[in-house]
């Protein structure tokens, strides 16, 4: 019997005391979303947001985030490659927060949410329990699950999912990759990187509020939203910092249409003088065939054996046909099988297609591309010619 009471006394008092440790909210809190504008590399090139809480009378002044993640995760590099990785909320102290963004020169701007005494506390009282070590963790995804998406879920939690989002006035429908690439100069690096690594299911129009995906959204939304039908989201915005500098430019010399541009050159030169001297130059075919399966082999990768629901139906394996690495032994005949000519004649059947999937719509492919495609293409007519005649 005395272990029984003993247990529940245990009990009342961890109770009290967790109840204790819960901070109470003043009536003169409150609580805004921070927007921070994109950075100048490609992993802050999409902004980032976060809630601020501020309560002067108890001194609080701190910043959640949902867009950390642990470099000691075990296989971090497998988990992040496969769709797999948990992202972190984050607490920081708002100067600190302030003093990294304003030494990066990114824009800070705030929206004070006009929410009721309750609302606040029902709000930060969430943030304190997901910020715990066993809840901190959630599988992140760039469209519906990524540090600004939570910023409005989180929000519609603490009004009981009242919140009526209103499309801006500047609002145009787009596709996910549209979206993704108005935040990107097209002629750069990051730019092509995701548009090959991006499938065919991201260039469907995005609902509305799916917009929100990216933080600037988050602010545009927020800002013409209500709770119910008249009361504003918001009830005052400001700009906490201004950026100071221009966006750097992009150099031409060092983008893709440039370098690649180059490459397509260097092969439609090496194609003139086999046409012009009638013969073949299989290094270079070889190394073709090596460089478009290996990128074939990781884009269906990424397709079929990772999470990313982004990376599905990518139509690139119409240029970057995976099969090239089964047939390079071809290369070292002196002369290749009957079926291998056919081989190269349905290389150019897929690329006809690839050609027909981006005007009609069906995906959009990196401009960085064309000239690639272009002496792809050129290189490939000579070959079925040279073999034929």
């Amino acid at each position: 019997m005395m272990q029984k009471h003993s247990f529940f006394i245990l009990l009342f008092f961890t109770i009290h005391f967790s109840i204790a440790q819960q901070h109470q909210l003043s009536e003169t809190a409150t609580v805004s979303v921070l927007t921070v504008e994109p950075g100048n590399h490609l992993n802050d090139a999409f902004g980032h947001s976060g809630f601020r809480i501020k309560d002067r009378l108890s001194g609080l002044d701190v910043v959640y985030g949902y867009g950390e993640y642990d470099f000691n995760t075990p296989n971090f590099y497998l988990k992040f490659a496969q769709g797999k990785l948990n992202y972190l909320i984050s607490k920081t102290e708002y100067n600190r927060f302030f003093q990294v963004y304003r030494y990066y020169d990114r824009s800070i701007r705030e929206q004070v949410l006009n929410l009721t005494q309750a609302e606040k506390q029902k709000l930060y009282d969430y943030l304190t329990n997901n910020y715990k070590p066993e809840n901190r963790g959630y599988l992140y995804d760039f469209f519906f699950d990524n540090c600004a998406t939570k910023i409005k879920d989180v929000t519609n939690i603490a009004v009981n999912n009242t919140i009526e989002f209103h499309e801006p006035k500047d609002f145009e429908n787009a596709s996910f990759r549209t979206l993704i690439q108005n935040e990107l100069h097209r002629n750069s690096w990051g730019s092509l990187g995701i548009d090959i690594c991006l499938g065919s299911v991201i260039d469907r129009q995005a609902p509305a509020e799916d917009h929100m995906f990216l933080p600037k959204n988050i602010y545009k939304f927020f800002e013409n939203a209500t709770i119910g039908k008249n009361k504003p989201l918001v009830s005052s915005s400001r700009t906490l910092y201004s950026q100071q500098q221009p966006p750097a430019k992009n150099n031409f010399l060092t983008s893709p249409l440039f370098i690649l541009g180059i490459i397509a050159c260097f092969i439609i030169f090496i194609t003139f003088k086999d046409y012009k001297n009638q013969k073949q130059s299989k290094w270079l075919d070889i190394m073709i065939f090596c460089i478009t399966g290996i990128i074939g082999l990781l884009i269906l990768l990424l397709w079929f054996a990772t999470d990313h629901r982004g990376t599905h139906q990518n139509y690139n394996l119409l240029w970057a046909f995976v099969l090239n690495l089964f047939v390079i032994g071809q290369w070292f005949k002196d002369k290749p099988t009957p079926w291998f000519v056919k081989y190269i004649k349905l290389l150019l059947i897929l690329m006809c297609l690839m050609t027909l999937h981006w005007i009609i719509g069906v995906q959009v492919f990196a401009i960085g591309l064309i000239p690639i495609l272009i002496a792809l293409m050129l290189r490939y007519v000579f070959l079925v010619w040279n073999y034929n005649r």
